[in-house]
């Protein structure tokens, strides 16, 4: 029997017959017998390589032959823009054999949701912050929604597993476990990842498992890099290139895609803009003119770069660089798909930083190099909020049953931690125990309770933002820090128009909006990214005459790159270059953010200010910048501490010595302070 003959008939014929298709890929055909056999899988294919249709056709097909009931398959996405992009092609592929498909996140209305709780869909498409919504509210039926469960597909594994929502969305699949009768079988979906069966390991502890296919990096793109200078200038370009053609605009800020939409707009480019601060109906405007528009601009931030089907998208151009090669793959992902044409992406850079970071970057691509997707160290924090959501959901249970769920959702972790934690939280109000029951403390209800506990379901921090309307209409959401100041006028930039603020409810959150012509201004606070030692080694090895071949550079960054090597005169040979400004030197290590900053800390134990960024480090010339193998251990003050942990959400649920495992191991290269788990910090 072959691979394809292993399908239930009707989708047999329905691939051949209704699709049209006279056979699948090769992924998609190497899924079919792991699924059946019910083993984990992570299903690896190039970008547009079919991955959904390799985890979704076995799928239906298992439905078919096992009269699958109910809710059977949670589909889970990263971003809502992806869930939204995925629910026609699925509900087509599920309509085709009897089978319905239904989405539920923050943006569904409560009737549409209602709706799927009489009438349970066979595949649900969801976040894990919806499942624990779910959870812990009182108004789902927890066995019977979640009773039918076979398998979870979890869409862009790499983008989940690269922050703590990865630690948060495999705990939640752990506790949806309580509700099954056996556990749930996990298909992972990703397409650039270096360490896949490292990946799949994290994701799947314990049954068997497979990698199925393969995500190796293709040099075959037309890629360019140009040194533009400003922001301006790059709308400029824009504005003159590529004319009847669709184009897809990174930015890697909210404010730079606003004020690059402004300008295009007053240049008459058809512009769209998206990102995660605006309505929802702003956001599905750009979202359909993939499907819709030809001639026109698509301004996004990185909630366009995973998994959206762009239709017949013809380019590609990024402003400034993303900080990984995993990323830029992706957004040039976006392009190639029809046949006969050819990946491409043009990087518009507006600064020297960002012009070194594109060379890196394109660099480690042009060696067929990506990241492997490691989960951060250490996530105490979110073993925290695991130990809060998870009391909510059971109400009052034993102190003994909460440690063996913490110890099967973190099997990485020591269980004396999580007794640690436990005290800790019982200390801090967040706990109550009694004679061995666990149940929530007054201090999770005072800081977590309002919105129904809306603040403790995800593991990330949303900003305080504002919501902009302009009449009956939501235009999307502003940072309070913008309205600050005494201008006797104040005017914003949202949506990629000029607004001006009529009036602010501060009891409400809502700032009242009208139209302007122009003037508006767009900011919002974000934290500074973190290079990686890899991507800063590109730099360098691009900076010493290693230039890729493959990647070509305009006149102006021919320009740029040489000026910069003069610059620096660094050594092939020479491992760090350092220069003297004064009183001060700066050594150019490229040895990444964390690194660096591992050095900076060192060496202000002979005080005196350091400042380190990721290619440098800068000191008075009395302090000596360590080597690799001569950083000594590091000690922080509880105030250090307090200090490097102010951007950590759910700290105040973690004891010091935990917290500085956590901090240690995320900003620094060596441990810090070196101590073991129940050991007094």
């Amino acid at each position: 029997m072959t691979e394809f003959e292993q399908l239930h008939p009707s989708l047999q014929y329905h691939v051949v017959n209704t699709l049209g298709w006279s056979t699948l890929r090769p992924t998609q055909l190497a899924a079919i017998a792991p699924i059946h056999a019910e083993e984990h899988c992570l299903l690896l294919a190039p970008t547009a390589g079919g991955k959904t249709e390799a985890a979704a056709i076995p799928l239906l097909s298992r439905m078919l032959k096992e009269s699958w009931p109910g809710t059977s398959v949670l589909y889970i996405c990263p971003i809502k823009a992806l869930l939204n992009n995925l629910e026609h092609r699925l509900t087509h592929y599920a309509g085709l054999v009897g089978r319905t498909v239904e989405v539920w996140h923050g943006d569904v209305s409560q009737s549409r949701k209602k709706k799927a709780l009489k009438e349970a869909p066979d595949i649900l498409l969801t976040t894990p912050e919806s499942i624990e919504a779910m959870l812990i509210s009182v108004r789902v039926d927890r066995p019977t929604w979640f009773g039918n469960l076979r398998t979870v597909v979890v869409d862009e594994l790499h983008a989940f597993a690269a922050d703590d929502r990865g630690w948060h969305m495999r705990s939640v699949l752990q506790r949806l476990e309580h509700y099954l009768s056996q556990p749930l079988q996990r298909i992972g979906l990703s397409a650039t990842v270096s360490n896949p069966q490292e990946l799949l390991e994290w994701f799947a502890p314990v049954g068997a498992r497979q990698v199925v296919g393969s995500a190796s990096v293709s040099i075959e793109a037309d890629v360019t890099i140009d040194h533009v200078g400003t922001l301006e200038n790059a709308a400029t370009v824009i504005s003159r290139l590529y004319r009847g053609e669709k184009r897809l605009v990174f930015c890697d800020s909210r404010s730079s895609a606003e004020q690059l939409s402004s300008s295009l707009r007053a240049r008459d480019v058809r512009t769209f803009v998206s990102h995660a601060s605006l309505s929802v109906s702003e956001r599905r405007q750009a979202e359909a003119a993939f499907a819709q528009e030809k001639d026109c601009v698509i301004v996004a931030t990185s909630t366009l770069e995973l998994g959206i089907d762009v239709g017949d998208l013809d380019r590609v151009i990024q402003i400034d660089s993303p900080s990984t090669v995993s990323s830029f793959l992706q957004r040039m992902g976006r392009t190639g798909r029809r046949t006969g044409s050819l990946r491409n992406c043009l990087f518009l850079t507006t600064s020297q930083d960002a012009f070194l970071l594109a060379l890196g970057v394109t660099y480690l691509w042009s060696q067929a190099w990506v990241e492997a997707t490691r989960p951060p160290e250490e996530p105490w924090p979110i073993v925290g909020q695991q130990i809060l959501v998870a009391t909510l959901e059971r109400g009052e249970w034993p102190a003994s049953e909460v440690l063996s769920l913490l110890a099967r959702c973190f099997p990485e972790l020591p269980v004396e931690g999580f007794r640690l934690m436990m005290d800790h939280m019982v200390r801090q109000g967040y706990l109550d125990m009694d004679e061995g029951l666990v149940r929530v403390g007054p201090n999770t209800e005072r800081e977590f309770g309002r919105g129904h506990y809306r603040d403790l379901l995800a593991s990330f921090s949303g900003a305080q933002l504002l919501t902009g309307r302009c009449g009956s209409a939501e235009v999307g959401f502003i940072d309070p820090t913008v309205l600050t100041g005494e201008e006797p006028l104040r005017l914003l930039l949202l949506a990629g128009r000029s607004w001006l603020v009529k009036e602010i409810e501060w009891s409400k959150k809502i700032v009242w909006l009208e139209p302007a012509k122009e003037g508006g201004k767009a900011r919002w606070m974000g934290s500074a990214r973190s290079l990686s030692r890899e991507v800063c080694q590109g730099i360098r090895a691009a900076l010493v005459g290693d230039a890729s071949t493959v990647v070509h550079l305009s006149q102006r960054a021919k320009i740029e790159l040489v000026a910069l090597q003069g610059e620096l005169a660094l050594s092939s040979d020479a491992d760090f270059m350092s220069r003297t400004d004064g009183s001060l030197i700066r050594t150019w290590t490229f040895a990444g953010t964390k690194q660096n900053r591992t050095y900076a800390r060192t060496a202000a134990k002979g005080g005196g200010r350091i400042k380190f960024d990721a290619l440098s480090v800068q000191a008075p010339a009395a302090a000596l910048i360590p080597d690799g193998d001569s950083v000594s251990d590091i000690q922080l003050t509880d105030d250090e501490l307090a200090t490097l942990a102010e951007g950590v959400k759910f700290a105040s649920c973690v004891p010091t010595e935990l917290l500085g495992r956590t901090v240690g191991s995320r900003l620094f290269t060596i441990s810090l302070n070196n101590k073991s788990v129940n050991s007094p910090c």
